[in-house]
Formats: C-alpha cells, structure tokens, sequence
C-alpha cells in the first residue's frame, strides 16, 4: 500500500508536469521554449559545438604561432583545427542568437551554406546567418516555427519613413524602409496573403505623416475602405492615366524646389517648407497595361513611362512606389521590364508558376526560387522577401482584416497631407469623418544614416 500511495504521490506530479509541457509545446511554444528548449540547446550548443564546425568544415589550421605554442608550450604533439571563437550567446523568447568571430580562411558564405547542417546538429527549428561587421557574423536560431502564429515583437525598428509589416523567420520584424528601399514589388495568386501584406502595410503608413496616393483600377474594391486616409484615389485606367500626370507634375515641382534651395534630397530641405513624403499604392498592375484599342495603347505607353519615370527619378523628390500584382514580366508588354528594374524590394507569395518566381525574385537572389515553390497552400500570409544585396527571407505578416485597416486609416484621417497638385483625385470621404488636413510635423532622418 506504501508503493503505491508514494507512485501516486510520485508519479502524479511528474505526469502532470510533463503534460503540461506537452501542452505547452503545442499551444504556447514560446513556454516550452523558454522552459525547456532554451536550456537544453544552450548545453547541446557548447557540448558539441568544435566537433559541430569541424564536422561541418568551418574549422581553419591554426597560425603558425599557434601551432608553435601548442606543441612546445603547451608539449601537445596534435594540434586541432581552430572554429570561430564564440563572442556572445544570447538566449530570446523565441531561438538563440550566438555572436561568432570568423579565422582568417574563413567567409560569412561559409557558414550560411552550413546552415542547414548545424540546425540538424542543434535540433533547432531554423539558423540563419548575418553579418554584423568584417569578421563577425550572428547565428540566429529559431527553436520553434515561429510564423505558425505571428507575434510581432515588442522591439521594432523605428525611424521617419520605416513600417514594421510582417514577421521574419528569425523572430525579428520586416520592415518597409523607405530611405533604404524606395520602390517595391509585391507579387502572388489569388488567396496567398497579398492583400494581407497590403493592408498592414497600409494600416502602418496610415499612422506616419506621409500622403498615401492609391492606383486601384479594380473599381476601388480594395482601396476605397482607406479612402479616409488617401490623398487620392484612381479607380479606372483613365483616372489613372490622369493622377500619374499629376505625380510627375509634383515631382517635377519638387525638384524646382530643392534646386532652389541647393540641396539632393527633401530631407535636406529647412522643416517650414519640406513637402510631405508620397506612397503610390498600385493594386493589380496588369490592369494599366491591358489594352483593347488603339486610344487604350498610347494611354498605356503613357502610363507606364510616368511610372518608369517615378521610380528613376522620384526617391530625391520623397515619392515611393509600391507596386502590386499577381504576374509581372516581358509578356505584360512594353515597358515592363524597365520598370520592374526599378522596384528593388520584391516580396513574393506562393505563384502558379516557376517563371513568376523567378520573375520575382530570380534576378536578385536565385536560390530564393526554390523557397517560393516551395510555400504551401494552406499558410496563406508567407512570402519570400528579398532585395538587391541578394539577401533574402521567409515572413508572415499577421492576420488583420478589411475593416480593421479601415478603422485604423479613418482614424488616422487627420493626418492625411493637403497635395494641391493631387486635389482633383482626393476621394470623397464617409459621413462624419473630416476632410480638413492639419499641419503634420515632419520627423526627418539623421542625415548620417539617410
């Protein structure tokens, strides 16, 4: 009776706990993480860490001066191959991050094609690899998938012209940056997460002080919700053909300005007479160059040489472009190409095929192609994104519907910028929100990071 009463009294605490860590693992991996994961990769990490990166082949021969002193000071007649030197360990609520010094011999490349292999070695869900500076490099280690369920972090990048937008594989934020990419590409089917992408993207611009100008030639289907915040709305390809006049026109009279004032950039220009920055926000980009007559081909051409000409020019003048479809190449027509050159931020959903792939993201970061066939269908919301330093990674961004983007933008209505070249386009708003703009300060970015 004893035995049994003290395995109840034993053995029940133990089930309990070790339930309760299952259920944790399933329904609140951060816990599990921090309870169990963490731990056990840290000690798994230093045990097995010099046989990991021999193994591996990230392992140098030591310095002659070394070698010198291992055997004849140290009297060992072996002497081990060097791995990089451990600067930092850094346990997070979602992986660990290890700060590593690179021996002469080896490369930041070396270790990202090691990647794979030390995440089987560590039992971790993902490594990837940055570079911190010449000869350092982080490893940072996800230990669960943590774009099942999207959490923003707490920390998120901030600055005047910077959108927190979707979730990193690593466990870090996505973010817009406008100051380092100007122009953008968005591409994916239908029901992959795209107008999802679009709306937290919207919803985050909406809080900055900047116009957001929308090209929506589906009727207004997906932009006439953030009309509140909108300084003006196409709906059809004339409308259109009309506002991307209108844009050039105010680029044009941007650069008269900041000639007068001798300067390269509107962040340059004195805080009493520097005009607000501009989103262009085109929905389905296949609909301008679709054409049934001869009219709709020179508005076409017309069209798409404003655009080419924004995205050459309209960066100094404070004008981006985020341009959205769900297939952008050659076969749209003349000038597609050309412009496609000049969208350096390209985000790719799951596509029907591998030449929208590789139209995405084929031309400046190749081996991403894989990844993007390789998204499933059934975890809308994940995308590949990439940029011209051949960088690349998985995101999700996190759920927020319709209407929650358009409360965020009607409540941000204040903020929308007075664009008197833009006036004819300015949609007309529901009942009860005002049309009056107010005077919005202008954050401007340090000019040593600029």
């Amino acid at each position: 009776m004893t035995d049994v009463s003290t395995l109840w009294e034993v053995g029940l605490p133990l089930a309990g706990t070790a339930g309760g860590l299952g259920y944790a693992k399933l329904r609140a991996p951060r816990v599990f993480w921090s309870l169990v994961g963490l731990p056990v990769t840290r000690v798994r990490f230093a045990v097995n860490y010099h046989a990991t990166m021999d193994v591996c082949g990230l392992t140098v021969q030591p310095s002659r001066l070394r070698a010198f002193m291992v055997r004849h000071i140290a009297r060992r007649p072996d002497v081990q191959p060097v791995p990089p030197k451990v600067r930092r360990i850094r346990g997070t609520s979602t992986g660990l991050r290890v700060t590593l010094r690179l021996p002469a011999g080896l490369e930041p490349a070396d270790v990202m094609a090691a990647s794979e292999r030390l995440r089987h070695a560590w039992g971790v869900h993902s490594v990837s690899v940055t570079e911190i500076k010449p000869g350092f490099v982080e490893l940072r280690m996800t230990g669960y998938d943590v774009l099942n369920r999207v959490r923003m972090p707490r920390r998120r990048p901030t600055g005047p012209m910077v959108v927190p937008v979707a979730l990193r594989e690593d466990g870090t934020a996505f973010v817009r940056d406008y100051l380092k990419v100007p122009h953008a590409l968005t591409l994916g089917a239908n029901q992959t997460g795209k107008s999802m992408y679009q709306r937290n993207l919207i919803a985050g611009l909406a809080r900055l002080p900047a116009a957001l100008v929308g090209i929506d030639c589906k009727r207004g289907v997906e932009h006439r919700g953030y009309a509140p915040r909108l300084s003006a709305l196409a709906t059809i390809p004339e409308e259109a053909d009309g506002l991307l006049n209108a844009l050039v026109g105010e680029m044009e009279d941007r650069f008269d300005l900041l000639s007068a004032y001798g300067v390269a950039d509107i962040w340059a220009l004195p805080e009493e007479v520097c005009p607000a920055p501009v989103v262009v926000l085109v929905d389905e980009v296949a609909e301008l160059f679709l054409t049934a007559t001869k009219k709709d081909e020179e508005r076409r051409d017309r069209m798409v040489t404003q655009l080419i000409r924004l995205g050459q020019l309209a960066r100094a003048a404070g004008i981006f472009l985020e341009v959205c479809g769900q297939r952008f190449g050659s076969d749209l027509g003349k000038g597609a190409t050309a412009l496609r050159a000049q969208l350096t931020g390209r985000i790719v959903h799951r596509v029907n095929d591998k030449q929208t792939a590789e139209m995405g993201v084929g031309d400046i970061a190749p081996d991403a192609v894989v990844t993007v066939l390789a998204i499933p269908p059934d975890r809308p919301g994940i995308a590949v994104a990439g940029d011209t330093s051949g960088g690349w990674s998985r995101i999700r961004t996190p759920e927020l519907t319709a209407v929650e983007a358009a409360v965020i933008c009607a409540a941000h209505a204040h903020l929308t910028p007075h664009l008197p070249a833009l006036a004819a386009y300015r949609p007309a708003l529901p009942d009860g929100i005002s049309a009056d703009p107010v005077s919005v300060p202008l954050v401007k970015p340090n000019p040593a990071t600029a």
